[in-house]
């Protein structure tokens, strides 16, 4: 069982691309996973037909990985860490 929180709910991250501008990207939480893993598909953010960037996923330990092959290293790493790391605001 997963014992850490993480975002619950849709949100949108700032990632810094190394190579082109900067993407604000829709962060879905997959509700339908199973208890082992907590699952998160990613699109551009702001567009009527957004292009998927694939998903990331957590196991019960913290551990992540990247399902997809559009993302550096470094734009995964500030996803997870944005998921990680979300605090809802009010």
């Amino acid at each position: 069982m997963i014992n850490n929180t993480y975002l619950i709910k849709e949100a949108k991250a700032w990632i810094k691309r190394r190579n082109g501008p900067d993407e604000v990207v829709r962060v879905i939480p997959d509700l339908k996973t199973n208890e082992a893993v907590l699952s998160y598909e990613l699109y551009i953010a702001y567009e009527n037909d957004p292009d998927y960037l694939g998903r990331i996923l957590f196991d019960a330990k913290g551990y992540w990985i990247y399902d997809g092959e559009v993302l550096t290293i470094a734009e995964q790493e500030q996803l997870a860490r944005f998921i990680i790391n979300y605090v809802e605001t009010y």
